[in-house]
């Protein structure tokens, strides 16, 4: 992961991410653990969340990054209190 500075990377606290901060892990995420039940599957369900996991891994040290390096983003870590569900983490 890197800022790309000379893309004029911003944050976007509009639409989506005004209520998590990672929507697409979000939906990501769904889609493991989804795919898994829905097929009816164990080891899916065991991988699936093993996904998840890593994406939470992921998100720690993405969110880290964002805070040392993109501006704004430690204004906006404390108005979108949620990183992937809302009212929950």
């Amino acid at each position: 992961m890197r800022i790309q500075t000379e893309r004029g990377q911003h944050v976007i606290h509009t639409g989506v991410y005004g209520f998590v901060r990672h929507p697409m892990y979000l939906g990501a995420s769904l889609v493991f653990v989804g795919a898994a039940l829905l097929l009816g599957s164990v080891y899916g369900l065991l991988a699936g969340l093993a996904l998840v996991a890593l994406l939470i891994l992921r998100i720690f040290g993405e969110e880290k990054l964002l805070a040392r390096d993109l501006e704004g983003y430690k204004e906006y870590l404390q108005k979108v209190r949620y990183r992937l569900v809302p009212h929950v983490w």
